[in-house]
């Protein structure tokens, strides 16, 4: 897809993470939340990725000023009316979702692509709330966005095939890792990865092995570039704890089911921060 305007919904970290990409790859950016606030913090986390790739010299100064330059920022849903591709990185629940996609279908073109970056609702229930259910896919970057490589492409029951093929190429032209998946749940990284963490926390609970311990055991036993431990603080142990509670909703698998709470506490007394380095340099 060539340079267009990217509506991105909701600027928190993954927001602001997901602007900064399409900012990258040259596009524009109406970046919309609910409070200024919030725009504002959006704004600073864009602004702060971008000088950090000036500074290590992935990017020129006047590109990231250009970068910066077409990012523009709004509390208002009509102000994303010319965007050809719109992702929503709002609250992980289904309804908001669902009552966002009704309300672009009233503001964006009929061309313009809606997108969920969802990691663990299904993409078809959210487009089933949208008058145009054929032009809606999931988009599931991972955090931090500006660094993981991988985007989830995800496949509804209900999608055109060449919205897919353009929402395809379009995360591609991110300069992304896109992989088509199926809309089941937990898509393909987290289908494999949420039952790993849990294991790995099950493990804890049942053995008393420091989680610091078990993360060098899989680093150095397995390969691993993070432990299990780290990753889990990386993505966010409320995070993992929905994901995991929605797969479990979903399959009934026993190693889906989230862990007791008594291992989160523990490990929410941890910090990882020092020194770690998520898959590659940050």
């Amino acid at each position: 897809m060539v340079a267009s305007t990217v509506g991105v919904v909701g600027f928190g970290t993954m927001g602001a993470g997901i602007a900064q990409v399409c900012l990258e790859a040259g596009h524009s950016v109406v970046a919309r939340d609910v409070e200024e606030r919030f725009l504002a913090a959006g704004r600073d986390r864009v602004g702060s990725g971008l000088a950090r790739r000036v500074a290590k010299g992935q990017m020129a100064e006047d590109a990231g000023d250009a970068a910066l330059a077409r990012l523009t920022t709004t509390t208002e849903l009509a102000d994303l009316a010319a965007a050809h591709v719109v992702i929503e990185a709002i609250v992980e629940e289904l309804a908001p979702k669902q009552d966002l996609v009704r309300a672009l279908d009233e503001i964006v073109g009929e061309d313009a692509i809606l997108a969920s970056n969802t990691s663990a609702l299904s993409v078809t229930s959210i487009a089933a709330a949208s008058a145009r259910p054929q032009r809606v896919v999931g988009l599931h970057f991972f955090n931090p966005a500006p660094l993981m490589k991988l985007v989830e492409v995800v496949r509804t029951e209900l999608v055109d095939p060449d919205v897919f093929a353009a929402a395809h190429a379009f995360a591609s032209g991110l300069g992304k890792e896109a992989v088509a998946c199926p809309d089941t749940p937990g898509f393909l990284v987290n289908r494999l990865l949420i039952p790993i963490l849990n294991d790995a926390i099950r493990t804890l609970e049942e053995t008393g092995v420091p989680p610091e311990d078990i993360d060098r055991a899989m680093r150095f036993g397995a390969g691993w570039p993070m432990g299990p431990f780290a990753l889990a603080d990386l993505i966010g142990l409320d995070v993992h704890a929905h994901a995991s509670e929605a797969l479990w909703q979903a399959r009934r698998e026993e190693r889906m089911a989230p862990p007791v709470m008594n291992s989160w506490f523990i490990l929410g007394d941890i910090d990882y921060a020092d020194g770690v380095i998520p898959f590659g340099d940050a």
